[in-house]
């Protein structure tokens, strides 16, 4: 008699659950590349407001959405529905499939499945803004004080009540790095097999020559701390800095730079590629779960210079190692990315465009897909 775990991958019914697809950016590039690998998937998701022009990376695939895509103002403000993104992610019936593979950083791991599916979560963050982030959420939402920050405060801990609970749901965590598996650890108290995050290295080629300037390209949100580069490059007036990207933060930062610092708001791909490929370095300030940006710039041979925490020091290799790719800085202050920078600057010479590239090979997407295809099939005749 053939048991249900011998029945093959293709023969499955195989539901893919994500947040909500409203761009295409590193958390939709993993989803992409699920698809790729189980082209016969359905897609469920809170909301869908990608357009038509949108679609290609989702197969152009109709995506089963929650009641919240219905609601008042959703397309602009479905994140302010975050409340009831925990009763919405639950109300998606998934009882028809065999394997559930949810794409989470926030609700998605958090559908329901019974005993004889099995659930594998990709986990890009557990909750940021409801665990270890919560205090930096709320003081740059302006809601330290007041009647709104208690409401906040409550609502955030009911949600991490729902998030501990829901965890018991998944039969199996992957981590895009280490420092992600060590955050699931903390709040789950739950192992995870590491996976990085699929990066499209075909597109960024190596480029040797390189030109007398420093980049950084990001959307311009508090957490990215472009702010905080465009304050550094304004105390090193002898050095050029072109800042790529847009955001609620644009006039703000523009009002702290210099006459050294081109900002040249958002670009197409192809162009901002180019920049990443001429750069001297390329400077990145934020906290991230991975960061694909510093190995996209390292697969054009560029160096990378970041702040030394998350998951940016699993992808980019330090002076401390053989052939390194890049430097860290030990803070968020202008003082510790000046020093960062002259640092580079003396030993840039023992950083070859080569060995970026070499290195960011590390994370390509055919890795991706192997590595992912292997787990899922180990696991399901587990």
């Amino acid at each position: 008699m053939i048991s249900d775990r011998e029945v093959k991958l293709e023969n499955l019914k195989i539901a893919i659950v994500h947040e909500w697809f409203v761009n295409y950016a590193g958390s939709e590039r993993v989803v992409e590349q699920i698809l790729n690998i189980f082209p016969h998937a359905d897609l469920f998701a809170v909301v869908d407001f990608l357009d038509d022009s949108q679609r290609g990376f989702i197969h152009s695939k109709k995506v089963t959405t929650s009641f919240i895509q219905k609601l008042p103002f959703a397309k602009t403000k479905f994140r302010q529905y975050l409340p009831l993104m925990p009763i919405a992610i639950e109300q998606l019936n998934l009882s028809a499939y065999d394997l559930v593979i949810s794409s989470s950083h926030a609700v998605a791991k958090g559908v329901l499945t019974s005993p004889h599916q099995l659930h594998i979560s990709y986990v890009h963050s557990p909750i940021r803004y409801a665990w270890d982030l919560q205090h930096q959420y709320l003081r740059e939402s302006n809601l330290e004080k007041g009647i709104k920050s208690w409401i906040a405060r409550w609502i955030l801990h009911q949600i991490r009540i729902w998030d501990t609970r829901t965890a018991n749901g998944v039969d199996l965590f992957i981590a895009n790095s280490k420092f992600i598996a060590r955050r699931i650890q903390k709040v789950y108290r739950r192992s995870a097999k590491i996976i990085y995050p699929p990066v499209d290295l075909q597109n960024y080629t190596l480029q040797t020559q390189k030109q007398n300037f420093y980049l950084t390209a990001s959307r311009l949100v508090p957490y990215k701390r472009i702010d905080l580069i465009v304050e550094s490059f304004s105390q090193m007036r002898d050095r050029q800095l072109i800042v790529i990207g847009d955001g609620e933060q644009m006039e703000r930062i523009q009002a702290k730079a210099s006459s050294n610092i081109q900002f040249l708001g958002h670009l197409e791909p192809l162009k901002l590629r180019e920049y990443m490929q001429s750069a001297k370095a390329f400077v990145f300030a934020a906290e991230e779960d991975f960061g694909i940006t510093p190995v996209e710039a390292q697969a054009c041979g560029t160096p990378v210079i970041a702040y030394g925490r998350g998951g940016v020091c699993e992808s980019v290799r330090g002076l401390d190692c053989d052939r390194p790719t890049g430097v860290f800085f030990a803070e968020q202050t202008v003082g510790s990315i000046c020093k960062a920078v002259l640092e580079f600057e003396q030993n840039c010479d023992r950083i070859s465009p080569q060995a970026c590239r070499e290195n960011a090979m590390r994370f390509a997407t055919e890795r991706f897909q192997t590595e992912f295809l292997d787990f899922v099939k180990q696991s399901w005749l587990a």
